[in-house]
């Protein structure tokens, strides 16, 4: 019997290309276990649309120690829709330093007042500068944790 086919959105935002590798490698882990996904920077997606996804992963960088402008603005503009019951998963890149702050911390309470049921705790690529690059293995990283996701 074929398994009904999940669909999900991996939604970012990124300055220097770092935060789209990850949210590549995560799309990737999640395609490797049959979900159906697709990877769209936040001026691409149609917020509308989003209601045809089981599972948004939602990522950026983290900026002056939190969400970057873009992605606040394209979360704003999930308020008027419902996404009650959908999974969620946030992610971001960002400095080493403990003191960087997190977007993702911020991405994942906005995911949860919207009324999505997060999947896993969220994730942080570390990048060596402003700039990048990304750590040693991150990239490796982020497609296990998408496959762990569409395992779910």
């Amino acid at each position: 019997m074929k398994r009904d086919l999940k669909k999900a959105a991996v939604i970012y935002d990124t300055k220097f290309g770092n935060t789209e590798k990850i949210a590549r490698a995560l799309s990737e882990g999640m395609s490797k276990e049959g979900l159906l996904v697709d990877c769209l920077k936040t001026d691409a997606v149609d917020p509308s649309k989003l209601g045809e996804y089981d599972m948004l992963a939602v990522g950026a960088p983290t900026q002056a120690f939190r969400i970057s402008a873009p992605m606040k603005e394209f979360l704003r503009k999930l308020e008027n829709v419902d996404l009650r019951g959908k999974k969620g998963f946030a992610f971001d890149t960002r400095l080493k330093s403990r003191l960087a702050g997190s977007a993702a911390n911020g991405i994942e309470k906005k995911l949860k007042e919207l009324g999505l049921t997060i999947v896993r705790d969220y994730a942080s690529a570390i990048v060596a500068g402003t700039e990048g690059p990304l750590e040693e293995n991150a990239e490796k990283r982020f497609e296990q944790i998408g496959s762990e996701i569409a395992k779910m």
